[in-house]
This record gives structure tokens, sequence and C-alpha cells, in this order.
């Protein structure tokens, strides 16, 4: 699931709760929402700074520098941080991904005062001490030789690399141990003081706390911004449509059975109602026990254990995945059974029924994943890293306006039953 759902299965319940999106002189902006009921605030700062914004032989300084971040600054030491945010009984945490890094803490609204300058100062004036880049050098080695036990991630990767030829979007987020090894606390300076700027920063604040405090307390601790520095320029093009059948083979040890991945590349945040529809198709397709492919090769077959269907919404391009975990050899029945699905998806409208349950699913899966600050301040600053926070609070209207002819429309569009990237693995 990528967003919210259709209003007339699921009220909105936070209408009266505005989501206020404030842009700042120096180019920061700041959104803010306001919940009185909440006992916590959540500080959650999105950066434009993530594996598309890398030159290519920088590969993983991106999240190299999300670990760094945290070796503080002149003014705080390594851990310092973290002290004063648990011992107000708070948590901070941080992830890096394709179009984005992000910082967030979570607090008493009373403590925030104390805990966000110190996120502030280490995100605006990180230090990069150099004894500190090699040990934690080796730390980031060590989760890179890791990602190889995690088949899954091996296969996704796999996945992402036969279907991005071009495009960043295939490359690990990780980075590659070779071009990690020839990076400098230098040249990580460099990429921090080019991107951690004010046009590239999003504050997200959600929870307890008014828009004038909130409004106050970035303007005060978000100004003393590091000189910049200009990194080499990224250019990447559009990745061209697939027109043939990509296909890899793995072979991995202990793997408990076989599996396989189909994938198409979907549209970009320039097109959310086709991003929401193709949402839609992969509930249709394996998104519940009554999905298509669950009861065909599942339940009536016997060909797998279990299938599953997943849409992942990005800046430039999305990706849709269809993964089968099979009962044994039956790669190429699988495969082609999948192919007839899709092709019966663009061939025959689904009826009002399918449409009806599979958008109270999605509906039902937004309550429980924004039931939280923490889960609010995520999709905000998701969506404002995408391109506007304000596109989450559009998503039930377009859902609503989804209709079995224009989902077989987008069918049609992405995904082909002809061209698609495969991956299957093979225990050995």
């Amino acid at each position: 699931m990528i967003l919210l759902t259709q209003p007339t299965i699921c009220p909105q319940r936070r209408s009266n709760l505005d989501l206020n999106v404030i842009p700042f002189d120096n180019g920061l902006t700041l959104i803010h929402q306001q919940i009185p009921s909440s006992q916590v605030v959540v500080a959650d700062v999105w950066v434009n700074a993530g594996v598309t914004s890398e030159p290519e032989s920088w590969s993983g300084i991106s999240h190299f520098l999300e670990h760094m971040i945290f070796k503080g600054t002149k003014n705080i030491l390594p851990g310092d941080f973290d002290y004063v945010v648990e011992n107000s009984g708070g948590c901070a945490n941080a992830a890096t991904s394709y179009d984005y890094t992000h910082f967030f803490l979570t607090t008493a609204p009373q403590y925030l005062p104390k805990t966000l300058p110190y996120l502030a100062e280490i995100l605006l004036q990180a230090e990069i001490p150099e004894d500190e880049f090699y040990v934690e050098r080796d730390v980031v080695l060590e989760e890179i030789r890791s990602s190889y036990d995690d088949y899954d991630w091996i296969i996704l990767q796999t996945v992402a690399t036969i279907l991005y030829q071009h495009h960043p979007y295939r490359r690990s987020v990780l980075g590659e141990e070779p071009l990690l090894l020839e990076n400098t606390p230098n040249r990580m300076r460099c990429y921090h003081r080019t991107h951690y700027q004010p046009e590239n920063m999003n504050i997200v604040l959600v929870g307890n706390i008014d828009r004038r405090s909130a409004t106050s307390l970035v303007e005060r601790y978000f100004q003393d911004f590091s000189v910049r520095s200009e990194c080499p320029t990224v250019n990447f093009d559009s990745e061209p449509p697939l027109v043939d059948i990509r296909r890899e083979k793995l072979y991995l040890p202990r793997l408990e059975n076989p599996r396989q991945v189909m994938a198409w590349a979907g549209p970009g945040i320039e097109n959310l109602e086709g991003a929401i529809a193709l949402d839609l198709l992969s509930i249709i397709l394996a998104g519940g026990r009554t999905s298509r492919l669950v009861r065909k090769l599942k339940d009536e077959l016997g060909l797998v254990f279990d299938i599953c269907c997943h849409f992942s919404l990005q800046k430039h391009s999305s990706l849709f995945t269809v993964t089968a975990y099979l009962s044994g050899s039956h790669n190429l029945r699988v495969e082609e059974l999948i192919r007839q699905e899709i092709s019966r998806l663009q061939q025959e409208a689904i009826t009002e029924n399918e449409l009806k349950n599979c958008q109270r699913i999605l509906c039902h899966d937004y309550i429980f994943s924004t039931e939280t600050p923490e889960q609010l301040s995520a999709l905000y600053g998701y969506y404002q890293i995408l391109d506007k926070a304000n596109l989450a609070l559009q998503y039930p209207h377009v859902v609503k306006n989804l209709t079995a002819e224009k989902l077989q429309g987008y069918a049609r569009q992405y995904l082909s039953p002809e061209y698609y990237a495969i991956c299957d693995a093979y225990p050995c």
C-alpha cells in the first residue's frame, strides 16, 4: 500500500487536523500537524540526498553519511545526541533510500525544545571527524557483507539491476565495497555541504505542538547551515521502456524453496493516479486470500506455498513486483499463469464487487498505518520528498474516482505480459 483510501469506505478521521506546509525564506520547508490528544511530538527531517544524488563513483556515500551524522559536531561529542534524547525518554533513528535520507526523533512535548537543537546541529554542522570516519567505515562495510546473507535483499537487488539498466535505482543503497573504500572524510564533507542545505531539507513536526511553537523552534535552530560546497553534477537519463524479457537465475545455498520474482517499472510521482491504480491492481492480483493469484496458484493448483504482489512508489519510476514461493520446480508454469492473469487484467474489466473489495482492503491498510504521529510524519515527509506533502491528502479523491475502465487502461500501459524482468532463485 502506498497511501490513503477512499472516503466513501473510510471516513477522513483527521479532517479537522490541518496540515500546514510552511516555506521559509532560506528555502527550508516545515510540514506541521497538531494532534492535541497525542502525548508525543515527532520531529522528522527529510533530506533530498539519496542514491539519486550520488555520483556513481561515490555510490553508498548517502548511507555512510547517515551513520556519520551521529558522530557529532565540534560542540556535540559522539553519543551525546543519543544520550540527551534517551535520557528524556525519547528515541531517535535514521534511514537512507533512493530519493532521500531522513532523521527522526520522538519525545514528549516538553522535551522537544531540549532535544531538537541537538538534532539540528548534528545535521547542519556535522564534523565528520577522521578517526570516527574510518571506524564507522568498517561498520558500514560489515553491513554490506551481511546483506549477502539476506536472500530477499539479493533477489530484489538483482531484479532492480536488470530492470533499471541506466537509472540509479539499479544501485544498492549500501553502495559497493571497492567504491566505499575510496571515500575520504573530505569527500564526505563536500557531499554533506552540498546537499544538507535548506532548499533540500524538509522538517516534519507532528503531535502535540501548536503551529506557532513549531515555527519558532525551526526558525531558531535550523538557521546555521554549513558553508556551501559543490559536488560533481549528477545527471541520468530516463529509463527506456522494456522491449524484451530480462531474465536472471540465482543459485543460493541454504535457500529452502525456489522463488520467482517478476517486475515491471511503473509511473513516478508525476502520475499519481497511475501509481494508485497499480497499487490497487497489486491487491487484485495477490493482495489477500481471495485475490486472483492466491486462489489459483496456491489454493487450486498448489504450485506455490505463497504469492504476493507489491507496489513501491518512487520519485522517478516505481516498482511493481509479483513474488512466488514455489512448492517445486514449477517456475515456467507459474510464470505463464502470472502472464495470463496480467493479460486478463488488460482484456477484461474487473467487476464492481472486486473493485469495492480491493478499495476496502486498501482503506483498512491505511487505517492501521496512520494511527500514530510517527506514521503520519513519515507519510508527509515521504510525499514532500517526492513532490508535495499535500498529495497525501488527495489520495481519497483519486481512489474514489478510479473505475474498472481506468484500471484496465493502466494495466495495459504499465503491466505487459510480454515485457518484464524476472529473477528465478534456486537452492544449491
